[in-house]
């Protein structure tokens, strides 16, 4: 799209499957990216994709979760692109560590050689949670000084745990809930300066993030894997691909100039469905 062409679009976690798809779409748009991710060499790769491919892409090693090292990679971003358009917060996960084994505690769990919610640690859930809420809000306030005096966008990228939430992974959940009322509280916050905020919601995409939960070792589907295709009435999962068209309607001030504060979800009518 022309009117995209030159914007500069901050994209953290843009080493992951769906992020990296996401800064391809906006390059092959004329949107010039800054990809950012803890796993340079995986940004890296990406960035010669794009760059080979005829668009302007760059890596830097950032961590979403240091507000002095993010300051200084915004600092650097500036310096190599000269502006801001858009920020893409999608750096995030879940971790074994904050998940339980079984989806119901039954009696006896305490003591069992399984890990309930009893066991869990707080550390490994503090570590959740901050990966996915301050590995939001740190970059945000990190790169938005940038868009206060001329607007711009930001997408969070929120999930269906924030709609309601999944078994086994409390903590996750409860991010993405706090996503998805951060992009709201922003949306308010950012509205007199020009800045759009909205979020993406994915419903269940296959990703090296969530594999162990969904598929066995053996490459056969997990009984997870099999209650959510049921409860998605198109059946399937979905590709990184089907995600494209959302986020060039949200980053787009002619098409959803009046648009912020919304979270879209893109879940193959997952959180539709009341299982009847």
């Amino acid at each position: 799209m022309e009117r995209f062409k030159d914007k500069v679009a901050v994209v953290t976690g843009a080493g992951g499957v769906l992020c990296s798809r996401f800064s391809k779409v906006l390059a092959e748009n004329g949107v010039k990216v800054a990809l950012l991710d803890l796993n340079k060499e995986a940004v890296d790769k990406v960035a010669a994709e794009i760059n080979e491919a005829g668009g302007c892409a760059k890596a830097y090693k950032a961590n979403v979760l240091e507000k002095d090292t993010m300051y200084l990679v915004a600092d650097q971003v500036m310096k190599d692109f000269g502006r801001v358009d858009i920020l893409l917060n999608g750096a995030g996960g879940n971790n074994p560590r904050a998940t339980t084994d079984k989806e119901y505690f039954e009696p006896g769990d305490i003591d069992a050689d399984t890990k309930s919610f009893f066991d869990l640690e707080d550390s490994s859930v503090s570590f959740v949670f901050n990966l996915n809420f301050l590995g939001t809000l740190i970059p945000t306030q990190a790169f938005a000084r940038y868009m206060v005096e001329k607007g711009g966008n930001i997408i969070n990228i929120s999930s269906m745990n924030a709609y309601t939430p999944l078994t086994k992974i409390p903590a996750y959940s409860a991010a993405k809930a706090g996503i998805s009322n951060f992009t709201q509280w922003l949306a308010v916050h950012f509205s007199k300066v020009g800045i759009r905020v909205n979020a993406i919601a994915p419903g269940f995409f296959s990703t090296a993030q969530n594999k162990a939960l969904l598929w066995n070792e053996d490459g056969t589907p997990t009984a997870r894997t099999g209650k959510i295709l049921a409860a998605t009435p198109m059946g399937r999962f979905g590709e990184p691909e089907e995600l494209d068209g959302t986020l060039l309607y949200l980053i787009d001030d002619q098409m959803a100039g009046f648009v912020t504060g919304v979270v879209i979800p893109v879940d193959g009518g997952f959180s539709a469905y009341s299982g009847v």
